[in-house]
Order: structure tokens, then C-alpha cells, then sequence
């Protein structure tokens, strides 16, 4: 604390928020509250079906539950704030509050990105490399493939706060956003940012545009090894692969969009954080589910069993 204190002149941040209308916050709020709700009820759903259905003790839906839990922390960062602040005239965040809120969106998101690469490396050698499947992605794998996930997002997010916390801020304070990211905090900055902003394109923009273009070109190769084989054994795998494609694009597109690009004001950047902060989160068990039968058998069985335990007197 003694860092930023020293270096600034303002202890904390106003947020512009999605609306200035005291009516569409309120629409807002409901809004909020609902998605958010869906994102717990739903993330956990998945997580709790991997964990207690012997049907799920598989690499792709141990991946599928660890998804599911970087997809709640990354939501709840800053969505609890997000929604109560559409209660609030005044929409202010502290220095130290603005800064562990980008640390914890970045470290999640990097997981979170890093998570996905892995979830691909799973479906290639399942369609690809099938008779070694079960030697490759053993238990000490996807140990190492979870661990790599957090190093990942540990060292995607402390390469770029260990800079941005020295920053010094002097007015003015105004982030034209629901929550602090690192573009819209660093062009507050009253020094020189110029080599922090091209850490940040390269850690966050280029890096996910790289990841996204060599995820696109691995799940093209399994679309091609797929459609060599006939539709009756490749119609499951395609129907879980067009889940992971879908949920990548979400994933990946707002982010290489705000990233990228994220010194040039675009009025959509903040439509985009809130796409890929809550919506993505909201829809990731929405698509894992209605796109997947063996998800969609297991949640079937645990309600199935939840309301027999009710029932029994």
C-alpha cells in the first residue's frame, strides 16, 4: 500500500458503469443478479456431476469441472461489485481494491485461457491418437496440465501488475467501465506507459490471438480426421468438438478484441468486458450441457437422485 500511496494523489477510482439512467440500472441489476445466479447454479451443477457420477471419471470432464470452476472465479472478481453498484448513485472503487481486481481477472482469465489449450490437447488425442489415449492423458498428466494452468495464469498476471502497481496517479480518476482493466487504469497513469502498453498487447492481445489461431488450426485438423471416419462413430465426438469450438470463440473473441487493441477507444469495449466476464461464464455450462448426452444423462441422474432422497419418508 505504501507504493501507491506514495506515487499518487488519488485513493480511488470512479466508474462510469453501463448507464447514467437510475431505470436502466435498475433493469440492470435484476439483469445482473439473474446471470449471476445462473452462473453459480450452473457452474457448480458441473462440477458437483464430475465429482460424485462414476459416468464423468473421465480427462475430458475433469477438464470440463476445472473449466467450470475457473469460469465462477472469474465471474465472481468483479461481478458481486458490478451488481451492487447499479444500487449506487456513485460508483467508486479504491486503489487497492482497482488493482487486486485486475490481478484476480488476469490470473483467472490466463488459467482460464491456458485451461482451454489443455481441453484441446485432450480431444486431439482422443480423435487423433485413440489407442493411446489412456496411456497419454493419465492421472499424472492432467495433474500437470491443471498445475501449468495456474502457473500460467500466476505468471500472465504478475508480469503485467508488477508494473502497473508503481504506477503513479494524479487525476483524473475516471474509468469508463462497470470494473478496472488494465488498459482503461494505465492510460490514467500521468508518466510515460508506452512500454507497459506494448507489455500489455503482447501478454494479453498477442498472446490470446496466437493461442486462438493454434487452437482454430488443431480443432480444424480433428474436424478433417473426423469426416475420414463414417458419421455413426464420429457424430458424438463432433457434437462434443463443435461445444469446445463454440466456447473458444466466446472465450477468445471479446478478449483478443479489448487486448489487441486496447489503447484505441472503442464505445463497445465495455459491451465486450461484460461478454466476456459474465456472459461467457453464464453460457459455458449452457452449451456443455445441451451439447453434450452424457452431461446432460448425469445432471438427469443427480436430480433423479435428489429428489428421491426427498422423497423417501
Amino acid at each position: 500500500m505504501d507504493i501507491l500511496n506514495k506515487n499518487s494523489n488519488i485513493s480511488e477510482f470512479i466508474l462510469l458503469g453501463l448507464s447514467s439512467s437510475q431505470e436502466i440500472q435498475l433493469c440492470f441489476f435484476v439483469t445482473f443478479i439473474l446471470l449471476y445466479a445462473a452462473i453459480i447454479a450452473g457452474n457448480l451443477l458441473i462440477m458437483i456431476s464430475v465429482v460424485f457420477d462414476h459416468h464423468l471419471h473421465s480427462p475430458m470432464y475433469f477438464l470440463l469441472a476445472n473449466l467450470s470452476f475457473f469460469d465462477l472465479c472469474l465471474s465472481s472478481v468483479a461481478t458481486p461489485k458490478v451488481i451492487s453498484d447499479f444500487l449506487r448513485k456513485h460508483k467508486t472503487i479504491s486503489l487497492w481494491g482497482c488493482m487486486v481486481q485486475m490481478f484476480f481477472m488476469h490470473f483467472f482469465g490466463g488459467g482460464e485461457m491456458s485451461l482451454l489449450i489443455a481441453m484441446a490437447i485432450d480431444r486431439y488425442v482422443a480423435i487423433c491418437r485413440p489407442l493411446h489415449y489412456k496411456t497419454i492423458m493419465n492421472h499424472r498428466m492432467l495433474t500437470l496440465l491443471l498445475l501449468l494452468s495456474w502457473a500460467v495464469g500466476l505468471i500472465h498476471t504478475t508480469s503485467q501488475m508488477a508494473f502497473t502497481v508503481g504506477l503513479p496517479f494524479c487525476g483524473p480518476n475516471v474509468v469508463d467501465s462497470i470494473f478496472c482493466d488494465l488498459p482503461l487504469v494505465i492510460k490514467l497513469a500521468c508518466t510515460e506507459t508506452y512500454n507497459l502498453e506494448l507489455l500489455v498487447i503482447a501478454d494479453s492481445g498477442l498472446l490470446s490471438l496466437v493461442c486462438f489461431i493454434l487452437l482454430l488450426i488443431s480443432y480444424a485438423i480433428m474436424l478433417v480426421n473426423l469426416w475420414q471416419h463414417s458419421f455413426s462413430t464420429s457424430s458424438k465426438a463432433l457434437s462434443t468438438l463443435s461445444a469446445h469450438i463454440t466456447v473458444v470463440i466466446f472465450f477468445f473473441g471479446p478478449a483478443i478484441f479489448i487486448y489487441a487493441f486496447p489503447f484505441n477507444s472503442y464505445s463497445v469495449d465495455k459491451f465486450l468486458s461484460v461478454f466476456y466476464s459474465i456472459i461467457t461464464p453464464f453460457l459455458n455450462p449452457i452449451i456443455y450441457t445441451l451439447r453434450n448426452q452424457e452431461m446432460k444423462a448425469a445432471v438427469e441422474r443427480l436430480r433423479n437422485q435428489h429428489i428421491g432422497s426427498w422423497s423417501v419418508p
